[in-house]
């Protein structure tokens, strides 16, 4: 893969790589690999809004409702794009997609969507565990096919089914030097 530390914000031109995905797609697994390979920051999102709140995902989402938590997660966005120091990898929430608000703020930087085949999200994602939305009665598959296409209008798309974290960080850096993102 090899680290690009001088050329990888270069390649950012000082904007905020946000990866985009469902859960179990990867953002978090990949997001601090592609950092360390760009020379940049990394924020998760949904670690944030946890260290933030003193609270678990799944706590806000039961105590607080999923807006509260989307709320939180807008405001995060803002903040986290208004303090851009120069090139920033941020893996957002797999359900930042479903605000209009936050295309707005994921416009001023680059989109990156990873996606992954139903079969292979299941087996990451296994029993769903600290996942609300993966405790509710209504099947993951239809959020999931609900979101499909707000993925896809990310900047680029890869499916990371059957790649491995490094194979995924190499698409992107690759995608980066060609000018295609």
């Amino acid at each position: 893969m090899g680290e690009v530390p001088g050329e990888g914000k270069d390649l950012l031109r000082g904007r905020p790589l946000f990866l985009l995905g469902f859960m179990g797609a990867g953002k978090s697994t990949v997001g601090p690999l592609l950092a360390k390979a760009l020379g940049v920051s990394f924020v998760d999102l949904d670690s944030l809004i946890e260290e933030r709140s003193g609270k678990t995902i799944e706590t806000i989402f039961q105590e607080e409702g999923e807006a509260a938590f989307r709320s939180y997660e807008t405001d995060l966005l803002r903040e986290v794009v208004s303090h851009g120091e120069g090139g920033v990898v941020v893996a957002t929430g797999g359900g930042v997609v479903t605000r209009e608000e936050n295309w707005e703020v994921l416009k001023k930087g680059l989109a990156v969507a990873l996606m992954a085949s139903p079969k292979e999200l299941e087996t990451r994602l296994g029993e769903g565990e600290g996942r609300p939305l993966l405790q509710r009665s209504e099947d993951w598959r239809n959020i999931l096919k609900a979101r499909d296409p707000l993925y896809r209008k990310a900047s680029l798309v890869v499916d990371t089914t059957g790649l491995t974290p490094k194979e995924v960080v190499k698409i992107i850096v690759e995608a980066l030097r060609e000018g295609r993102l």
